[in-house]
């Protein structure tokens, strides 16, 4: 299998497809949040790779075309951005308040959390950029001086955690306002948490791709006052 894998350009890119379309007919079928497509092609794959013994590396020696693809995909969530643009202008001092709030909560919770669980410094601050999107928070926690393959680890879990319980969080809290999910999406979830932002709506897709990029600016500049907490 390590064979087929170093000398087949493309199998691990085919692998990764493969399991993320299991997801989303899974997903289609029993329209339940357990089955987000990627967390279904994150266990298929660690799966396959475990059965077959087969190494990360040569894994993503096929793999690592897919990441190319992570800064073009973000920019594009500027579209429906725009086609919003002026509710957003209508609603400008409060969207900027609700993000500036949801980054430092977010970094509050971290710095709360990690004092409870007696983390130290290095693992604090690879905990940091948990919420915003991977290709941003790869170079906070390597600035920081974190461990980057497990912030990437944590930046996967809280969007596919975002995704699958988002909505229902804001049924639970009567959050009815779609700039209001649109934003919890996008400050909580990244990226994975903008796609199912998308499915709910126009409106809360188009600020969920806001609150991505906001929220990135926000954590690289408070990260670096943050770290300093511990």
């Amino acid at each position: 299998m390590n064979n087929f894998l170093e000398e087949s350009l493309f199998a691990g890119v085919t692998l990764s497809l493969i399991a993320y379309l299991a997801g989303s007919l899974l997903r289609k079928k029993f329209k339940l949040g357990i089955f987000n497509p990627l967390l279904i092609s994150i266990a298929v794959s660690i799966a396959v790779l475990a059965i077959g013994n087969i190494s990360y590396e040569t894994y993503n020696e096929g793999a690592k075309y897919l990441s190319w693809l992570l800064t073009p995909a973000t920019v594009c969530l500027a579209i429906p951005l725009y086609e919003q643009w002026s509710l957003l202008k209508q609603n400008c001092k409060a969207v900027m308040l609700g993000l500036a709030a949801g980054t430092v909560t977010s970094l509050g919770t971290v710095l709360g959390l990690s004092l409870l669980c007696g983390l130290d410094h290095k693992e604090y601050v690879t905990l940091l950029p948990k919420s915003i999107t991977t290709a941003i928070g790869m170079g906070v926690s390597e600035e920081l001086g974190g461990y980057v393959t497990i912030t990437v680890a944590v930046i996967v879990i809280t969007g596919v955690l975002g995704n699958m319980f988002g909505e229902v969080i804001c049924r639970i809290f009567r959050i009815t306002e779609p700039i209001s999910k649109g934003l919890a999406f996008g400050a909580s979830s990244h990226a994975i948490g903008t796609a199912k932002a998308i499915e709910i709506g126009e409106i809360e897709g188009a600020m969920s791709s806001l609150a991505i990029a906001v929220s990135g600016i926000l954590t690289v500049v408070l990260a670096s006052v943050f770290s300093h907490f511990l």
